[in-house]
């Protein structure tokens, strides 16, 4: 099941602040929080700690803490028992540096069930030589790193290139989005703080759905502090399965029109066009109805069509625009897709799976 999470920084803002961010997260089905126990200095911070993971438990949310070698020193936690992490609430520990790969593989074996999640963005061999040493794969997570220098964000395609590494493996993934109401992360820049460079100045939701459609992506954190409501509701709204995009219809539609864009089910051709995506079902449900010609403007990428009845035996068969084209007259213009998603249409694959959700 793919799931959305929070982060939160704690020490960066009042406990009750943060408390009220993880009741709203759970009040929006979150499941997931990641937070940061690197830049503590001293154990005497913990107490807050343990009262926000207490929060989220209660909402049965996952929490994984970014550690490093230098925590384990500082806590006086060995590999071999990772009770103190236990203790203290957490459902996992990220391993923001990691050791050599045994020693991760000796902490997936850890008897509290505790998941150890790995750095997923460094694009080696890291994850094939824990594995080598026989870990627990059900106790092994990866989780990208996020980035709030502009212009470090991790190309798209080393993403997939990483990313799929861990979907070989069966691995549960993570990635990292930025809400545009956050203004703080772990750190004092604040330039965003994202996965993907070219997300950084995207919506958060459409920065989701890419991650969520590239198959390769499990778990989607928003990384910074405190994305609003408004967000987090849009968020978790979007359906994290099929991709859906957000449209606008022309005015004065038809009733057969709105329902075959909002309410059919749809899915790409296999025998894929590089001038449309085709979804052809609803010819075949309503060959019956006559499709009046409309709005039989030129066509420009990212519009929405069905062709009318003067099309014969295609009436009724809708189609995204993947380049501008001349409309013959016979193709009505019912909609568009919203400018910020329409370079995702260049990612649908044949025979994928669609939907489409009014603006």
């Amino acid at each position: 099941m793919r799931r959305l999470g929070i982060s939160i920084y704690p020490g960066h803002s009042p406990l009750e602040e943060i408390i009220s961010y993880v009741d709203l997260a759970g009040k929006y089905g979150y499941k997931r929080i990641f937070t940061c126990l690197i830049s503590i200095e001293s154990k005497e911070v913990l107490g807050d700690f343990k009262k926000i993971i207490d929060v989220a438990n209660s909402y049965n949310i996952e929490v994984i803490a970014d550690v490093s070698p230098d925590v384990f020193n500082m806590l006086g936690v060995e590999i071999t028992d990772l009770k103190f992490f236990y203790e203290l609430g957490l459902s996992g520990i990220r391993l923001d540096l990691g050791f050599s790969g045994n020693e991760e593989s000796i902490m997936t074996c850890n008897p509290y069930g505790l998941k150890i999640e790995i750095n997923m963005s460094n694009g080696t061999r890291y994850l094939e030589t824990i594995l080598s040493y026989q870990p627990i794969k059900e106790n092994l997570y990866g989780c990208h790193n996020f980035y709030p220098h502009r212009y470090t964000g991790l190309s798209y395609k080393h993403f997939l290139s990483c990313s799929e590494q861990f979907k070989e493996f069966g691995i549960k993934t993570a990635a990292f989005v930025s809400s545009k109401n956050a203004t703080y992360g772990p750190w004092q820049v604040t330039d965003g703080l994202c996965t993907l460079e070219h997300h950084r100045d995207m919506d958060m939701v459409t920065q989701a759905k890419e991650l969520f459609n590239t198959g390769l992506i499990d778990d989607v954190i928003i990384a910074n502090c405190f994305a609003s409501e408004e967000e987090l509701k849009a968020l978790s709204d979007i359906n994290k399965e099929v991709l859906t995009f957000d449209v606008t219809l022309t005015e004065n539609l038809g009733d057969i029109e709105k329902t075959i864009v909002l309410d059919e089910f749809h899915f790409n051709r296999g025998d894929v066009s590089e001038y449309m995506i085709r979804s052809t079902q609803s010819r075949v449900k309503y060959k019956n109805e006559y499709f009046k010609p409309v709005h039989t403007r030129d066509i420009k990428k990212g519009d929405i069509l069905i062709d009318s009845s003067l099309y014969k035996r295609y009436a009724g068969e809708l189609q995204i625009a993947l380049k501008d084209m001349k409309n013959t007259g016979k193709t009505s213009v019912v909609g568009r897709v919203v400018e910020d998603e329409l370079y995702l249409l260049d990612t649908i694959l044949p025979w994928q799976k669609f939907a489409f959700k009014l603006k």
